[in-house]
């Protein structure tokens, strides 16, 4: 799911939502993601869920034989024990908030994952919170590797905010999210946009490494186009439209091409489109600038509008904008909900996450995406995992 390729979230959700336009051919995998036509037999749905679970699995297995080894110091244990609970919890809250009530699976007994029951999204939520809060007693505050790949305590209580945010307990969202901007010695906004991205960034809190040595990153190769009409996925001007003029994102983080007549846009936040002799981009999977939208929002939930408004100006300030002219908690709300809009644009569904969890999804989506229907707030369960296990019945609703 998290992949930067066009099978990922990042991509297939943007043309879901209303952050990109699909210019490809009908018999592309992303045609039906654009149209809003998703049915149970689609092959990417199938690849998210099974490799999902694949690697649910393996944290499971390193959990467990992590416990028994008589080889692993003490710190290697806690060190990787902590990691996979933090991937186990990633990993379940990503699929509970594509395909709703999921399974949780917390073990490698066969006999038991063959036919586990769905739990509540509630149910899993609460789940990741417990796997991430042990992730976050096991992970230390420093890095163990210099280019943030790994996961520290930071990481897990910045991912903890966002579960937290969607759980709507803002009290705890917002004290996780403290902590992560309490730590400026490792965190920082950098004040250049075009710096934000690259690999040693002080705004990344967790990022990827590239598999091999010079390789950037996929999203650029997923995003960026060269000749138009694109032959894929161009920004949909929902989100060009929505930069004001004083807002320095647009030029910086989004690039565009012309044929004289007509103009499209293209996410420029990666800006690497080929290997260079040293890698420049890892793909960021957490970032500072998040935890300060999580914050503004947990706090003008709990009506701390002062502290709101300080936390959401952090962000349009460093844009080039000036203070958020909301006053009520309602208008603060939905300047957050337009600052996320912008800020996050392309990363990992973000902004349909975004519109569901705040209720906007129909408003937002049914006036400029003609097949987009109520129903579409969630993937359809794969068929052949039905076949394979009737407990994942009742199918999701319109499928």
């Amino acid at each position: 799911m998290l992949t930067g390729q066009s099978s990922g979230i990042s991509f297939l959700l943007g043309n879901y939502s209303d952050e990109l336009v699909f210019y490809g051919t009908p018999s592309s995998s992303a045609s039906s993601f654009f149209i809003n036509a998703l049915q149970p037999g689609n092959n990417i749905l199938q690849e998210y869920w099974s490799v999902a679970y694949n690697q649910i699995y393996a944290a499971n297995s390193v959990i467990e034989k992590t416990k028994v080894s008589l080889s692993l110091t003490e710190v290697q244990k806690k060190q990787l024990t902590g990691e996979a609970f933090f991937i186990r919890g990633l990993v379940h809250f990503y699929l509970t908030n594509l395909y709703g009530d999921v399974p949780y699976i917390v073990s490698t007994d066969y006999k038991t994952n063959s036919m586990p029951s769905k739990l509540s999204s509630n149910e899993v939520y609460g789940l990741v919170i417990n796997d991430l809060n042990s992730a976050a007693e096991m992970l230390g505050s420093e890095y163990i590797k210099s280019e943030r790949t790994r996961p520290n305590r930071y990481a897990v209580l910045a991912l903890l905010a966002r579960v937290y945010l969607y759980d709507e307990k803002w009290a705890e969202a917002a004290n996780a999210s403290s902590a992560v901007l309490n730590a400026s010695g490792l965190f920082a906004l950098q004040t250049e946009l075009k710096s934000v991205f690259l690999k040693e960034s002080k705004e990344t809190i967790w990022q990827l490494q590239s598999s091999i040595s010079g390789k950037n990153t996929d999203e650029a190769a997923s995003f960026i186009f060269f000749t138009v009409p694109p032959s894929s996925a161009a920004l949909n001007s929902v989100i060009i439209n929505s930069f004001s003029s004083a807002d320095k994102r647009k030029n910086s983080w989004t690039g565009s091409l012309s044929n004289g007549a007509s103009t499209w846009y293209y996410p420029f936040k990666y800006k690497e489109f080929y290997n260079t002799s040293v890698s420049k981009e890892y793909p960021i999977m957490l970032r500072l600038s998040e935890q300060y939208l999580i914050r503004a929002e947990a706090r003008a939930q709990q009506g701390d509008i002062i502290g709101s408004k300080e936390d959401l100006d952090q962000i349009r300030q460093r844009a080039g904008l000036g203070k958020t002219a909301a006053v009520t908690k309602q208008e603060l709300l939905d300047a957050i909900l337009e600052e996320r809009k912008l800020e996050l644009f392309c990363e990992y569904g973000h902004r349909f996450f975004d519109l569901k969890r705040t209720g906007n999804l129909d408003q937002e989506l049914s006036g400029i995406k003609p097949g987009w229907n109520t129903a579409d707030s969630l993937f359809p369960i794969p068929q052949n995992e039905i076949n394979l296990n009737s407990n994942l019945l009742p199918q999701n609703t319109g499928y």
